[in-house]
């Protein structure tokens, strides 16, 4: 049975149909621009990474003698699979007015954050160690590539972290700007974005691990 008869002979299913579209739509018209600019550039940098992966892929894999995936490539995924665990945790926090504990949970994102760059930096170190360079094989120029631009994207999202730890950090000390701080909503979309950022670029890092594993 088509959709249209569906609907003709079920007008409230039809209507329940009609009124979701509408939330949907709704939505979109009052989503904050940032917030949709911010969408659309998560699109833009996923679309980029299908791009590089699926031409990676279509290198053949790395062909290398005895190749295996950087050990800290491995460590850095924890690592970053944490930090987004922690800063879960941030906008529960701020809901609750208590922004001392905010900031270390900020501060141990950031750490984490940082610490992620160093075990990228190492990884790389460890695939020149066994011959692996840009200038090489097309496919190790791939895993370069690949792993120095979402490098490059996360290091956007550590800037706006270490504002947010500062800034909260430096309101603490203060009651009355503390008040102002936790009822500035414009400071309650920010962590919600820096949340959504950080996540994608999480999961993101995940799928390219887990990628670089099985094409190893």
């Amino acid at each position: 049975m088509s959709r249209q008869a569906s609907e003709r002979m079920d007008p409230d299913k039809k209507n329940k149909v009609d009124a979701r579209e509408r939330s949907a739509f709704s939505r979109i018209e009052h989503m904050h621009p940032i917030r949709m600019l911010l969408y659309l550039s998560m699109t833009g940098i996923g679309v980029l990474f299908f791009i590089l992966v699926i031409a990676f892929i279509r290198t053949g894999g790395l062909d290398y003698e005895n190749f295996k995936l950087p050990r800290f490539f491995s460590i850095s995924t924890v690592l970053l699979l944490f930090s987004s665990y922690t800063l879960s945790r941030v906008p529960g926090i701020y809901k609750k007015d208590k922004l001392n504990k905010m900031t270390r949970y900020l501060g141990l994102t950031l750490g984490l954050g940082i610490a992620f760059i160093g075990a990228q930096l190492i990884g790389w170190r460890e695939m020149a160690a066994t011959d692996i360079h840009f200038t090489g094989k097309t496919s190790g120029t791939y895993l370069y590539l690949i792993t120095a631009l979402h490098l490059l994207h996360l290091l956007g999202g550590i800037i706006f972290l270490a504002f947010l730890f500062f800034k909260t950090a430096h309101v603490a000390a203060d009651s009355v700007r503390s008040l102002i701080y936790i009822r500035d909503p414009y400071r309650r979309l920010q962590l919600n974005m820096l949340r959504s950022y950080w996540n994608f670029m999480d999961f993101l890092w995940l799928g390219l691990y887990l990628v670089f594993l099985f094409m190893a």
